[in-house]
């Protein structure tokens, strides 16, 4: 009786042993999954704030590539704008130019003595000269 309760005693004690042995276990992949599980919430955290610096660069560059764009556009208006100012002056000035021609035709032909035409032609021909001079 004895000897059974000493085996019985020695298979307990072993129980005992291994129960302990596989409590450490347990706490050691405890503690170790909960190493994973800080190391991915810090990746996550970091992946994260990656993406929000990365979204703000982004809009950052949109907002810049948005005004760059409008002063272009700006710029090509303007310069269209310029350009039809330009030709329009040109074409008042050789309208102008062209009333201006066709009265001094119709005054030549209509209003002035032979006399006058003589001294109108004598004095463009001094005025050339000088010009030309």
């Amino acid at each position: 009786m004895g000897k059974a309760l000493d085996d019985r005693a020695e298979k307990i004690r072993a129980e005992l042993d291994e129960a302990r042995r596989l409590r450490e276990e347990a706490q050691t992949l405890l503690a170790s999954y909960q190493r994973k599980q800080k190391e991915a919430e810090t990746q996550a955290e970091a992946i994260v704030k990656q993406a929000r610096v990365d979204a703000e660069n982004m809009a950052s560059q949109a907002r810049k590539d948005l005004a760059e764009s409008l002063e272009r556009r700006m710029a090509q208006a303007e310069a269209k704008i310029a350009n039809a100012e330009i030709k329009a002056m040109s074409e008042v000035k050789a309208k102008a130019a062209d009333l201006a021609m066709n009265t001094a035709e119709k005054l030549l032909r209509t209003e002035l003595s032979a006399a006058d035409k003589s001294k109108l032609i004598a004095d463009g021909i001094k005025q050339m000269g000088s010009a030309l001079g």
